[in-house]
């Protein structure tokens, strides 16, 4: 199944995603995002039984940040031909790094550039949903901690990423994760073999599939268990495959600039469109 949030009357509203349109969870069952991580299976059920239920358009929607993360994980380097194409060797361990969660933006949100820099880059992710609390939780049950997964992008202004070995301050300006459309529920959704694509523009400028992923979403998840306690509707930034302009030699790098359009698309998923706009002064 496919849940997304979005915006009715100044409210959050839980919406089930079908092909032809949107049904609005919270007007006909009185039920949130909260409610699903809480009791999943029985809210499945409740919902599968929607009937004739009128649709709402996407085109009639705006669409709102699909949960109130308390922590935002961002993971270096868990592609191979990412890690080839920035000279650094594939980490013997996840590398972990944090956005705060007003960095999290929706689906169709514009990303607001700071006016003092100006090496912005797309990174294509595949992002997992924690479903409930855990810490020190074993690879083999990690799944059970998974509620599903989203398109993300780690967006990053590269010329504050690298001040110092610390990759915060490049990472976490208001709207710089933006996630979406939807979170498709890893009940009906195996991450092990999905393809994954960025387009800028129009065009395609990564293209990779998650089988590439050096380490997968259990074992990311039982990682950072072991060093935070993850809770329902934290978020985990699996990684970025190659293509990033950061990889271009650099009198090939092409910085974003305002007003272009970057596409996150992962198979089974949806697509997660987002356009740069420099900041009102």
């Amino acid at each position: 199944m496919k849940l997304t949030n979005f915006w009715h009357q100044q409210q959050i509203h839980l919406g089930i995603c079908l092909q032809d349109g949107l049904i609005d969870a919270t007007s006909v069952f009185d039920l949130n995002m909260e409610d699903c991580f809480s009791d999943w299976p029985l809210i499945r059920e409740k919902l599968h039984t929607n009937g004739d239920i009128p649709l709402l358009s996407y085109d009639q929607i705006r669409f709102a940040p699909l949960t109130k993360p308390g922590k935002i994980i961002g993971v270096g380097l868990n592609y191979r031909d990412h890690a080839e194409e920035t000279k650094g060797e594939p980490p013997k361990f996840p590398l972990l790094f944090g956005k705060f969660n007003d960095a999290l933006a929706a689906h169709n949100q514009d990303i607001i550039l700071p006016s003092h820099l100006h090496a912005f880059d797309y990174e294509a992710e595949l992002v997992i949903i924690i479903g409930k609390q855990g810490s020190e939780i074993k690879e083999e049950d990690a799944a059970d901690y998974i509620f599903g997964f989203s398109c993300g992008n780690d967006f990053s202004a590269r010329d504050s990423q690298f001040v110092s070995s610390q990759w915060l301050i490049g990472k976490t300006f208001a709207g710089f994760a933006p996630v979406g459309p939807c979170i498709a529920t890893a009940d009906q959704l195996s991450a092990g073999n999905l393809n994954i694509v960025c387009r800028r523009n129009g065009q395609t400028v990564q293209s990779s599939n998650t089988k590439q992923l050096i380490f997968t979403p259990a074992q990311l998840v039982s990682y950072a268990s072991y060093y935070m306690q993850l809770n329902a509707g934290d978020m985990i930034f699996s990684g970025t495959p190659g293509g990033v302009i950061l990889g271009y030699a650099k009198d090939k790098r092409q910085w974003l600039k305002a007003g272009e359009l970057i596409e996150v698309e992962i198979e089974g998923i949806g697509v997660l469109s987002n356009r740069l706009v420099t900041a009102n002064k």
